[in-house]
């Protein structure tokens, strides 16, 4: 017997949603009981700072390699490697820690790995989804990426919750290994086309340090996707901030509640599977940019400041609500604009230099929100002082109250990121002024048979606009 032939299209990114949603419920569980090991070992911000910082920093240091790379090759077998390699990551923990031998240290090292193997997974996983279903689906297609993160982000809070006190972190780690199985069987299962061969893709070839460069030479070239990012750069420095310290924040304030905790992740994922569903069933405004900065307006005021002037589980609850119901709008509109103007065969480098330079000050952000708040702000908020004395009425006193004021001002800080995007008008007209990659010129292969041209000679398509 032959094997079973694989689902293609619309069926095929379907099985590889629901692989990816599976997998990430277990992912959500061991992070949520790897958190709270982390705090309760060492009751520090710091200590969970440096988990993102080591998650976040080989994405920034190996991505345009790594996009360089996924253009290169088969894009369904690269998506497999990382979560293979992730999921080896996960077994590395949980040998440790069924060992009595689990320090942070390693928490570190499994996440660098993680982080080292995402570079790779999401610009196959964006690109391979750009030729696997219709342009007028990409929003769609982003709100259910959405819809499944902030799913799991309300299963595995409240699943990791209960389960902890009963099958420990061990059980955890089991459980999140095992859904890995989901995520490659999903992958396995499905078709994935490699891309047509673009005239972007032919002036990208070279060696792989040219390529690798790429991404930045056609990003630079486009003022208005360049700053497009520049918006999320800053406004991913007070989001950093911010999101960081919400998590030690609410245990420095309920006495280390786990469920405390969960609770007040777990509404807030179902503000984001709210969001999702909404953008899923709309498919974003027609205007996206709309989309990505009045998102980060709103989520900013109503989810950070809000939860930083929240002295209670409802409110903390409110703003958690409120601020993730806007991520999918975020995200899904953006991804829209940058699917529909990068050509197929260039997403892998153009789209990892894209989350470069939006993650940027990640690294930076997250180290300087463990310093604010364990050296500088937690210590003014404990004692009598001016300052303290100043905003004692907004924010309190005692542990967890100098958190609670820098995630408030860094709410401030992301809405008023959102609203200067409207300030540039390179950002403003990005769906106008610059063209879709599709109505520039057809693919190479296209182009030959309809024109003569060989490969390398390319000619506009009638009527279309130029890039900027």
């Amino acid at each position: 017997m032959g094997k079973p032939p694989l689902l293609s299209g619309i069926s095929a990114f379907f099985v590889i949603w629901i692989g990816q949603a599976i997998s990430l419920i277990g992912t959500g569980m061991a992070a949520f009981a790897m958190t709270i090991w982390a705090y309760e070992k060492t009751g520090q911000a710091t200590t969970l700072a440096l988990v993102g910082f080591f998650f976040v920093t080989p994405m920034l240091v190996l991505s345009p390699f790594a996009g360089a790379i996924v253009d290169r090759s088969n894009r369904k077998w690269m998506m497999i490697i990382s979560d293979l390699a992730a999921g080896a990551a996960t077994i590395g923990l949980f040998i440790l820690n069924g060992m009595n031998a689990l320090e942070i240290w390693h928490l570190y090292i499994a996440v660098f790995i993680m982080g080292t193997f995402q570079t790779f997974q999401w610009p196959a996983y964006s690109a391979a989804i750009t030729v696997m279903i219709p342009k007028e689906q990409y929003a769609r297609a982003a709100g259910l990426n959405q819809l499944a993160e902030s799913g799991s982000g309300i299963i595995a809070p409240v699943l990791a919750g209960a389960l902890l006190g009963f099958i420990g972190l061990q059980g955890i780690l089991l459980i999140d290994i095992f859904t890995f199985v989901f995520a490659v069987s999903g992958v396995l299962l499905a078709r994935v086309p490699q891309p047509e061969v673009s005239v972007e893709g032919l002036e990208g070839k070279g060696n792989l340090w040219s390529e690798s460069l790429y991404g930045f030479r056609y990003i630079f070239k486009r003022p208005s996707l360049l700053w497009l990012q520049i918006i999320f750069m800053f406004g991913n420095f007070f989001a950093t901030i911010g999101t960081t310290l919400i998590a030690p924040m609410i245990l420095a304030r309920t006495n280390n509640n786990e469920l405390a905790l969960g609770s007040v992740q777990s509404i807030g994922a179902v503000g984001a599977v709210v969001g999702a569903l909404l953008i899923s069933a709309w498919g974003g405004p027609k205007k996206l940019v709309h989309g990505v900065l009045l998102g980060w307006v709103f989520s900013s005021l109503l989810g950070m400041t809000v939860t930083g002037l929240g002295r209670s589980i409802p409110v903390w609850a409110i703003g958690s609500f409120l601020g993730a119901i806007f991520f999918p709008l975020i995200n899904s509109s953006n991804q829209a604009i940058w699917q529909s103007k990068v050509a197929a065969d260039v997403q892998g480098r153009v789209f990892s230099v894209r989350r470069l330079i939006a993650w940027f000050v990640n690294p930076a952000a997250t180290l300087l929100a463990g310093v604010l708040a364990d050296q500088v702000m937690e210590p003014v908020m404990l004692t009598n002082n001016a300052v303290s004395t100043l905003f004692s009425p907004l924010f309190g006193l005692g542990a967890g109250a100098g958190m609670a004021m820098i995630i408030a001002i860094c709410g401030l800080g992301g809405a008023a990121v959102g609203l200067s995007g409207y300030l540039l008008r390179p950002v403003r007209e990005v769906q106008t002024k610059l063209a879709d990659y599709d109505q520039i010129q057809k693919p190479v292969a296209e182009q030959k048979s309809e024109t003569g041209l060989q490969i390398g000679q390319t000619t506009p398509a009638a009527g279309a606009g130029t890039p900027e």
